[in-house]
């Protein structure tokens, strides 16, 4: 009997864990398409016990708290980002290549977010500026880990000498990141056309300034 139900155990233990894990995915999923739509303040168990067809109890499972939920989904959207934005780039060649590719995924994927609610590393900084706490925290760690990943990104066309020696690699890096930042202002909330083209020619901009070669 107890050979038996130990079997059992260690068969059952897994498939648990394996459906444990898929639900927490779907629940994080709807959270993400539900924060890209309301904001991450606008999650809430209730909403997504709903969404899922789950009880609150059984959302609250995964969970210990809301703070919890939004940081899963923090943390999920930028793995998305990640996959989507940085590894592909990454296949591009070291300097300037790379540079470019860095900056037209991360154009298209925030071109592509306007259609799902947008970025939320915007929305989730405009939500939480003033906002001290775990989310915060989660929030702004991620986003230095994306801009540090540029800035090492300018230092390598520095050193391929695509860029100028002088050029200031935060100042580079701020620069290509407030492009991202108008380019979803003007063509997300003013409708602006065009807005992709001038993000374009003002990368350009930058590069040209801070002394592009070839």
């Amino acid at each position: 009997m107890y050979t038996s139900s130990a079997v059992v155990s260690s068969q059952a233990v897994p498939r648990a864990l394996g459906k444990g894990r898929q639900t927490k995915a779907l629940i994080i999923d709807i959270a993400l398409r539900t924060a890209a739509q309301l904001g991450l303040e606008g999650l809430s168990i209730g909403a997504l016990a709903e969404a899922t067809g789950m009880s609150k109890s059984g959302v609250f499972a995964h969970f210990g708290s809301r703070d919890d939920l939004q940081i899963a989904v923090v943390r999920e959207y930028h793995a998305r980002f990640e996959r989507e934005v940085f590894m592909p780039a990454m296949a591009a060649p070291r300097g300037l290549p790379r540079l470019r590719a860095l900056f037209d995924h991360w154009m298209r994927y925030t071109s592509a977010e306007l259609d799902t609610g947008g970025c939320l590393f915007i929305s989730g900084a405009v939500e939480f500026d003033d906002r001290p706490g775990p989310v915060r925290d989660a929030l702004a760690h991620t986003v230095r880990l994306w801009t540090g990943a540029l800035e090492r990104a300018v230092t390598q066309a520095k050193a391929e000498g695509h860029l100028s020696a002088r050029a200031d690699e935060a100042q580079v890096a701020f620069e290509i990141h407030a492009l991202i930042l108008a380019l979803h202002y003007e063509a997300r909330f003013l409708r602006q056309p065009g807005a992709a083209e001038r993000a374009r020619r003002g990368f350009d901009n930058v590069l040209a300034r801070h002394g592009e070669r070839g």
